[in-house]
């Protein structure tokens, strides 16, 4: 069992994700830290991207202001080697095909194993370069993790579900990243049809943002993804507020173990 699946196998855990070097490497550090002082169970490390198709206009945002910033694929492994000297919470990096490809599989493999990356998703890979990839990644320890949305087949979900490693992140719904006012109810259904197939930790992604939503997708599912709405408190406070400080105020907001501590502050 890997130390991803290990780490998910609890209920109702708690994947939170942000853009690495958004807005700069020494905050993205501290954040980082604060999410796991909060209980994050793992955490999903963005790689910032010129071109994500995938994702909202929140992160594409953070994206630009990582890249503006200097930060490169060399960059955010640094940036994960210094959490991990800090800190043992599992780190997924989250990424497309291309800057991986561009630094070099085999190479990319060890130095993310050196840096004490656990697991990779990749958002624009399937079949072929998948399993090739997959590969190369177990070599060094690594996860690939698998993505399934509700559009998925049963045939194709039962192969992707046969492959997978560490967990199987289900999309919501069709469509980029984003906050959303509700869960769809294709996700629940999604997460039915996975458990046929595997008996890795399932965790829900795209569009969770708030303590209700969190409870709703903990109702049938393993795990909890917040993304873009971290990203856009992060966003936000650039101007108005200390960044690790509105963080930590949000995820408390999100999670229902600090509901007692927030009323009583």
């Amino acid at each position: 069992m890997s130390r991803i699946e290990n780490a998910l196998q609890k209920q109702r855990a708690f994947v939170p994700f942000v853009t690495a070097g958004d807005p700069d490497a020494r905050t993205s550090l501290a954040v980082l830290l604060k999410l796991a002082e909060l209980g994050a169970d793992v955490i999903e490390l963005g790689v910032p991207f010129s071109d994500p198709m995938a994702d909202g206009p929140v992160i594409q945002r953070s994206s630009d202001r990582a890249i503006s910033g200097g930060m490169t694929l060399a960059g955010v492994l640094g940036l994960a080697a210094e959490f991990r000297r800090q800190c043992d919470v599992p780190l997924v990096l989250f990424s497309y095909f291309n800057p991986i490809l561009n630094y070099g599989l085999d190479r990319f493999a060890a130095d993310a194993s050196a840096s004490g990356i656990d697991g990779v998703l990749l958002t624009d890979v399937i079949d072929a370069e998948a399993a090739a990839a997959a590969r190369i990644f177990g070599g060094s320890g690594i996860d690939l993790i698998s993505l399934i949305a509700p559009t998925t087949s049963d045939e194709r979900l039962e192969l992707i579900c046969r492959n997978a490693r560490g967990f199987v992140y289900a999309v919501s719904r069709a469509g980029v990243t984003g906050a959303r006012i509700d869960v769809s109810s294709a996700a629940e259904a999604l997460v039915a049809r996975a458990r046929r197939f595997t008996r890795l930790p399932i965790a829900v992604g795209f569009g969770i943002s708030t303590r209700e939503q969190v409870e709703e997708v903990w109702r049938f599912a393993d795990a909890a993804v917040v993304g873009s709405a971290i990203v856009s408190v992060i966003e936000g406070s650039l101007t108005s507020a200390d960044t690790v400080v509105a963080v930590d105020g949000f995820v408390r907001s999100l999670l229902p173990q600090f509901a007692k501590t927030g009323a009583e502050n």
